[in-house]
Protein backbone atom coordinates (compact mmCIF):
# COMPACT_ATOMS: atom_id res chain seq x y z
CA UNK A 1 0.00 0.00 0.00
CA UNK A 2 2.51 2.50 0.92
CA UNK A 3 4.57 1.88 -1.94
CA UNK A 4 1.38 1.83 -4.17
CA UNK A 5 1.07 5.87 -2.56
CA UNK A 6 4.59 6.72 -3.62
CA UNK A 7 4.15 5.94 -7.22
CA UNK A 8 0.67 7.48 -7.07
CA UNK A 9 2.66 10.89 -5.64
CA UNK A 10 5.35 10.41 -7.89
CA UNK A 11 2.79 10.67 -11.27
CA UNK A 12 1.03 13.24 -9.47
CA UNK A 13 3.98 15.26 -8.97
CA UNK A 14 5.26 14.22 -12.76
CA UNK A 15 1.93 15.29 -13.62
CA UNK A 16 1.68 18.98 -11.93
CA UNK A 17 5.32 19.09 -13.50
CA UNK A 18 4.50 18.88 -17.21
CA UNK A 19 1.46 21.00 -16.74
CA UNK A 20 3.48 23.82 -15.23
CA UNK A 21 5.86 24.04 -18.12
CA UNK A 22 2.84 23.70 -20.94
CA UNK A 23 1.30 26.67 -19.03
CA UNK A 24 4.78 28.46 -19.01
CA UNK A 25 6.03 27.40 -22.85
CA UNK A 26 4.36 29.93 -25.16
CA UNK A 27 2.40 28.52 -27.96
CA UNK A 28 2.53 31.82 -30.09
CA UNK A 29 3.95 35.26 -29.26
CA UNK A 30 2.51 38.45 -31.09
CA UNK A 31 5.31 40.79 -33.42
CA UNK A 32 4.31 44.47 -33.94
CA UNK A 33 5.74 46.57 -36.37
CA UNK A 34 5.35 49.20 -39.23
CA UNK A 35 3.78 46.80 -41.95
CA UNK A 36 5.25 46.79 -45.24
CA UNK A 37 8.40 45.36 -46.47
CA UNK A 38 10.30 46.29 -43.70
CA UNK A 39 7.94 44.13 -41.58
CA UNK A 40 8.07 41.39 -44.02
CA UNK A 41 12.26 41.50 -43.94
CA UNK A 42 11.26 40.89 -39.99
CA UNK A 43 9.15 38.00 -40.61
CA UNK A 44 11.53 36.36 -43.03
CA UNK A 45 14.65 37.05 -41.03
CA UNK A 46 13.73 36.67 -37.50
CA UNK A 47 10.08 35.04 -37.11
CA UNK A 48 9.89 32.13 -39.36
CA UNK A 49 13.14 30.81 -37.92
CA UNK A 50 12.04 31.26 -34.91
CA UNK A 51 9.36 29.53 -34.94
CA UNK A 52 11.47 26.64 -36.71
CA UNK A 53 13.70 26.48 -34.02
CA UNK A 54 11.43 27.12 -30.98
CA UNK A 55 7.49 25.67 -32.40
CA UNK A 56 6.17 29.36 -31.23
CA UNK A 57 3.77 30.87 -33.31
CA UNK A 58 4.69 34.30 -34.46
CA UNK A 59 1.53 36.31 -34.77
CA UNK A 60 2.12 40.00 -37.26
CA UNK A 61 0.59 42.51 -35.84
CA UNK A 62 0.74 46.30 -36.79
CA UNK A 63 0.98 49.00 -37.21
CA UNK A 64 3.09 50.11 -34.20
CA UNK A 65 0.69 52.37 -31.88
CA UNK A 66 2.53 54.34 -29.07
CA UNK A 67 -1.15 55.27 -27.33
CA UNK A 68 -2.12 51.89 -27.48
CA UNK A 69 0.55 50.03 -26.50
CA UNK A 70 0.74 52.56 -23.55
CA UNK A 71 -3.33 51.98 -22.80
CA UNK A 72 -2.29 47.87 -22.77
CA UNK A 73 0.05 48.46 -20.23
CA UNK A 74 -2.20 50.97 -18.32
CA UNK A 75 -5.17 48.49 -18.81
CA UNK A 76 -3.04 45.55 -17.48
CA UNK A 77 -4.66 43.67 -20.43
CA UNK A 78 -1.27 43.65 -22.83
CA UNK A 79 -1.95 41.89 -25.81
CA UNK A 80 1.30 42.62 -27.76
CA UNK A 81 4.67 40.89 -26.82
CA UNK A 82 7.47 42.42 -29.18
CA UNK A 83 7.05 45.92 -30.14
CA UNK A 84 9.32 47.85 -33.18
CA UNK A 85 9.53 51.45 -31.89
CA UNK A 86 11.25 54.42 -32.23
CA UNK A 87 15.04 54.78 -30.45
CA UNK A 88 13.84 57.77 -28.42
CA UNK A 89 10.12 56.15 -27.38
CA UNK A 90 11.97 53.24 -26.08
CA UNK A 91 13.72 55.47 -23.87
CA UNK A 92 10.86 57.48 -22.78
CA UNK A 93 8.61 54.53 -22.52
CA UNK A 94 11.10 52.59 -19.88
CA UNK A 95 10.79 55.78 -17.82
CA UNK A 96 6.92 55.77 -17.70
CA UNK A 97 6.95 52.31 -16.43
CA UNK A 98 5.36 50.75 -19.13
CA UNK A 99 8.78 48.58 -20.51
CA UNK A 100 9.99 45.42 -19.04
CA UNK A 101 13.40 44.96 -18.53
CA UNK A 102 15.28 42.84 -20.47
CA UNK A 103 17.41 39.61 -19.39
CA UNK A 104 20.75 40.36 -20.58
CA UNK A 105 21.36 36.73 -19.52
CA UNK A 106 19.37 35.25 -22.70
CA UNK A 107 20.21 38.15 -24.89
CA UNK A 108 24.38 38.84 -25.26
CA UNK A 109 24.31 42.60 -24.48
CA UNK A 110 28.14 42.77 -25.24
CA UNK A 111 28.06 41.67 -28.83
CA UNK A 112 25.54 44.47 -29.81
CA UNK A 113 26.54 47.93 -30.71
CA UNK A 114 25.85 50.18 -27.51
CA UNK A 115 24.50 52.85 -29.07
CA UNK A 116 21.10 50.46 -29.83
CA UNK A 117 21.07 48.81 -26.65
CA UNK A 118 19.47 49.92 -23.31
CA UNK A 119 18.15 47.85 -20.16
CA UNK A 120 15.06 47.93 -21.64
CA UNK A 121 15.63 47.49 -25.48
CA UNK A 122 17.55 46.70 -28.03
CA UNK A 123 18.30 47.61 -31.26
CA UNK A 124 15.54 46.28 -34.30
CA UNK A 125 17.97 47.98 -36.95
CA UNK A 126 19.74 51.21 -37.37
CA UNK A 127 19.46 53.27 -40.42
CA UNK A 128 20.70 57.05 -42.10
CA UNK A 129 18.49 59.78 -43.11
CA UNK A 130 20.35 60.97 -46.07
CA UNK A 131 19.82 63.25 -48.66
CA UNK A 132 18.64 62.43 -51.59
CA UNK A 133 17.37 63.46 -55.23
CA UNK A 134 15.92 63.24 -58.76
CA UNK A 135 18.70 63.29 -61.22
CA UNK A 136 16.24 64.15 -63.83
CA UNK A 137 15.22 66.91 -61.90
CA UNK A 138 17.97 68.29 -61.33
CA UNK A 139 19.76 67.86 -64.37
CA UNK A 140 24.00 67.83 -63.63
CA UNK A 141 23.32 69.26 -60.11
CA UNK A 142 25.05 66.85 -57.69
CA UNK A 143 23.80 67.92 -54.46
CA UNK A 144 26.16 67.59 -51.70
CA UNK A 145 25.16 68.41 -48.23
CA UNK A 146 21.97 69.19 -46.26
CA UNK A 147 22.63 73.18 -47.22
CA UNK A 148 21.34 71.87 -50.88
CA UNK A 149 17.95 71.65 -49.47
CA UNK A 150 18.00 75.47 -48.70
CA UNK A 151 19.39 76.42 -51.84
CA UNK A 152 16.32 76.38 -54.05
CA UNK A 153 18.27 78.47 -56.61
CA UNK A 154 21.07 76.02 -57.90
CA UNK A 155 18.50 73.21 -56.31
CA UNK A 156 14.84 73.83 -57.79
CA UNK A 157 11.50 72.01 -57.00
CA UNK A 158 10.02 70.73 -53.70
CA UNK A 159 11.77 69.62 -50.66
CA UNK A 160 10.65 66.35 -49.51
CA UNK A 161 10.75 66.29 -45.59
CA UNK A 162 9.73 63.29 -42.85
CA UNK A 163 6.77 65.44 -41.25
CA UNK A 164 6.57 63.87 -37.75
CA UNK A 165 8.31 65.86 -35.06
CA UNK A 166 11.12 63.24 -34.02
CA UNK A 167 14.90 63.32 -34.81
CA UNK A 168 15.73 64.68 -38.08
CA UNK A 169 14.51 67.18 -39.61
CA UNK A 170 15.15 69.87 -36.84
CA UNK A 171 19.18 68.31 -36.70
CA UNK A 172 19.36 69.19 -40.45
CA UNK A 173 18.35 72.44 -40.56
CA UNK A 174 20.93 73.39 -37.70
CA UNK A 175 23.55 71.49 -39.68
CA UNK A 176 22.94 73.30 -43.08
CA UNK A 177 23.08 76.95 -41.24
CA UNK A 178 26.18 76.19 -39.83
CA UNK A 179 26.32 74.50 -36.49
CA UNK A 180 29.07 71.97 -36.09
CA UNK A 181 27.68 68.16 -35.63
CA UNK A 182 29.16 68.19 -31.92
CA UNK A 183 27.00 71.43 -30.83
CA UNK A 184 23.64 70.19 -31.80
CA UNK A 185 22.42 69.31 -28.34
CA UNK A 186 20.54 71.05 -26.84
CA UNK A 187 19.04 71.57 -29.88
CA UNK A 188 18.62 75.62 -31.00
CA UNK A 189 15.02 75.17 -31.59
CA UNK A 190 14.27 79.19 -32.71
CA UNK A 191 17.61 78.84 -34.88
CA UNK A 192 15.98 75.56 -36.63
CA UNK A 193 13.03 76.77 -36.81
CA UNK A 194 13.93 79.89 -38.41
CA UNK A 195 15.88 77.83 -41.11
CA UNK A 196 13.17 75.86 -41.98
CA UNK A 197 10.75 79.09 -42.70
CA UNK A 198 13.02 79.43 -45.51
CA UNK A 199 11.40 76.24 -47.69
CA UNK A 200 8.69 75.95 -45.55
CA UNK A 201 6.49 76.61 -48.98
CA UNK A 202 8.26 74.32 -50.59
CA UNK A 203 8.36 71.42 -48.39
CA UNK A 204 6.00 68.61 -49.47
CA UNK A 205 6.01 66.14 -45.87
CA UNK A 206 6.20 61.94 -45.99
CA UNK A 207 4.96 60.11 -43.20
CA UNK A 208 5.45 56.70 -44.83
CA UNK A 209 8.79 55.34 -46.43
CA UNK A 210 6.63 54.45 -49.69
CA UNK A 211 4.96 57.77 -49.89
CA UNK A 212 8.44 59.18 -49.75
CA UNK A 213 9.66 56.87 -52.97
CA UNK A 214 6.97 58.12 -54.42
CA UNK A 215 7.86 61.43 -54.19
CA UNK A 216 11.39 61.12 -55.37
CA UNK A 217 10.88 58.54 -58.23
CA UNK A 218 8.28 60.67 -59.90
CA UNK A 219 9.94 63.95 -59.46
CA UNK A 220 6.99 65.77 -57.35
CA UNK A 221 10.13 66.54 -54.89
CA UNK A 222 13.65 67.09 -56.49
CA UNK A 223 15.44 66.28 -53.61
CA UNK A 224 15.10 65.86 -49.73
CA UNK A 225 15.36 63.62 -46.52
CA UNK A 226 15.18 59.79 -47.15
CA UNK A 227 15.91 56.77 -45.11
CA UNK A 228 18.70 55.54 -46.78
CA UNK A 229 16.94 52.05 -47.44
CA UNK A 230 14.43 53.38 -49.42
CA UNK A 231 16.91 54.53 -51.56
CA UNK A 232 18.75 51.97 -52.20
CA UNK A 233 15.31 49.67 -53.26
CA UNK A 234 15.14 52.96 -55.40
CA UNK A 235 18.13 52.84 -57.31
CA UNK A 236 18.34 48.97 -57.46
CA UNK A 237 14.30 49.55 -59.50
CA UNK A 238 16.16 51.56 -61.58
CA UNK A 239 14.77 54.55 -60.84
CA UNK A 240 16.85 58.22 -61.66
CA UNK A 241 17.85 58.72 -58.27
CA UNK A 242 21.23 59.54 -56.57
CA UNK A 243 22.22 60.01 -52.61
CA UNK A 244 24.80 61.88 -50.34
CA UNK A 245 25.92 60.08 -47.38
CA UNK A 246 27.41 63.16 -46.26
CA UNK A 247 26.36 63.91 -42.50
CA UNK A 248 24.32 60.90 -42.73
CA UNK A 249 21.85 61.38 -39.29
CA UNK A 250 22.02 58.10 -37.78
CA UNK A 251 18.31 56.92 -36.03
CA UNK A 252 17.42 53.31 -34.89
CA UNK A 253 14.32 51.40 -34.36
CA UNK A 254 14.50 49.62 -30.50
CA UNK A 255 12.52 45.65 -29.93
CA UNK A 256 10.47 46.02 -26.53
CA UNK A 257 8.34 43.95 -24.77
CA UNK A 258 5.36 45.66 -22.68
CA UNK A 259 4.92 45.72 -18.98
CA UNK A 260 2.83 42.88 -18.68
CA UNK A 261 3.54 40.65 -21.69
CA UNK A 262 1.84 37.58 -21.40
CA UNK A 263 4.76 35.71 -22.90
CA UNK A 264 7.68 37.46 -21.69
CA UNK A 265 9.82 34.66 -21.72
CA UNK A 266 9.31 33.16 -25.34
CA UNK A 267 9.43 37.52 -25.96
CA UNK A 268 12.61 37.46 -24.44
CA UNK A 269 14.07 34.50 -26.39
CA UNK A 270 12.98 36.48 -29.58
CA UNK A 271 14.99 39.19 -29.03
CA UNK A 272 17.58 37.36 -28.52
CA UNK A 273 17.93 35.80 -32.02
CA UNK A 274 16.40 39.10 -33.60
CA UNK A 275 19.18 40.73 -32.13
CA UNK A 276 21.60 38.37 -33.33
CA UNK A 277 24.63 38.18 -35.73
CA UNK A 278 22.56 35.66 -37.90
CA UNK A 279 19.14 37.46 -37.30
CA UNK A 280 20.67 41.21 -37.90
CA UNK A 281 22.90 40.25 -41.18
CA UNK A 282 19.72 38.42 -43.21
CA UNK A 283 17.70 41.73 -42.25
CA UNK A 284 19.92 43.78 -43.04
CA UNK A 285 20.69 41.97 -46.56
CA UNK A 286 17.18 41.83 -47.25
CA UNK A 287 16.34 45.82 -46.68
CA UNK A 288 19.86 47.69 -46.88
CA UNK A 289 19.53 49.07 -43.32
CA UNK A 290 22.45 48.38 -40.81
CA UNK A 291 22.51 45.87 -38.10
CA UNK A 292 23.44 46.35 -34.60
CA UNK A 293 25.19 43.25 -33.80
CA UNK A 294 28.37 44.07 -34.18
CA UNK A 295 29.22 40.54 -35.35
CA UNK A 296 26.84 40.85 -38.66
CA UNK A 297 28.99 43.24 -40.20
CA UNK A 298 31.46 40.11 -42.03
CA UNK A 299 28.09 38.37 -43.13
CA UNK A 300 26.89 41.33 -45.48
CA UNK A 301 26.38 40.81 -49.05
CA UNK A 302 29.25 42.43 -50.71
CA UNK A 303 27.07 44.24 -53.47
CA UNK A 304 24.84 45.84 -50.91
CA UNK A 305 27.38 47.01 -48.10
CA UNK A 306 27.79 50.34 -49.62
CA UNK A 307 24.54 51.02 -49.34
CA UNK A 308 24.63 50.69 -45.75
CA UNK A 309 25.84 53.34 -42.88
CA UNK A 310 28.08 50.83 -41.66
CA UNK A 311 29.77 52.18 -44.66
CA UNK A 312 29.77 55.95 -44.08
CA UNK A 313 30.50 55.85 -40.59
CA UNK A 314 33.68 58.87 -41.01
CA UNK A 315 31.00 61.62 -41.89
CA UNK A 316 27.90 60.36 -39.42
CA UNK A 317 26.14 61.75 -36.97
CA UNK A 318 24.43 59.59 -34.33
CA UNK A 319 20.77 61.57 -33.10
CA UNK A 320 20.70 61.73 -29.67
CA UNK A 321 17.38 59.57 -28.59
CA UNK A 322 17.96 60.32 -25.30
CA UNK A 323 17.19 64.08 -25.91
CA UNK A 324 14.62 63.63 -27.48
CA UNK A 325 12.91 60.93 -25.17
CA UNK A 326 13.37 63.64 -22.50
CA UNK A 327 12.26 66.87 -24.43
CA UNK A 328 10.34 65.24 -27.30
CA UNK A 329 6.59 66.01 -26.01
CA UNK A 330 7.73 70.05 -25.61
CA UNK A 331 9.03 69.71 -29.43
CA UNK A 332 6.20 68.03 -30.67
CA UNK A 333 4.23 71.06 -29.08
CA UNK A 334 5.77 73.24 -30.94
CA UNK A 335 6.31 71.32 -34.33
CA UNK A 336 2.87 70.65 -34.62
CA UNK A 337 1.69 74.46 -33.81
CA UNK A 338 4.44 75.53 -36.65
CA UNK A 339 3.02 73.00 -39.26
CA UNK A 340 -0.43 75.10 -38.81
CA UNK A 341 1.15 78.51 -39.13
Amino acid sequence: MVFKKTIAAILASTLMGTAAVSANAAESLSFVSWGGTTQDAQKDAWAVPFSKETGVKVLQDGPTDYGKLKAMVESGNVQWDVVDVEADFALRAAREGLLEPLDFNVIKRDRLDPRFVSDHGVGSFFFSFVLGYNERKLGKGKPQDWTALFDTATYPGKRALYKWPSPGVLELALLADGVPADKLYPLDLDRAFKKLDTIKKDIVWWGGGAQSQQLLASGEASIGQFWNGRIHALEQEGASVGVSWKQNLVMADFLVIPKGAKNKDAAMKFLAMASGAEGQAEFANLTAYAPVNLDSVAQLDKELAPSLPTAHEADQVTLDFAYWAEHGNDIAARWNEWLLK
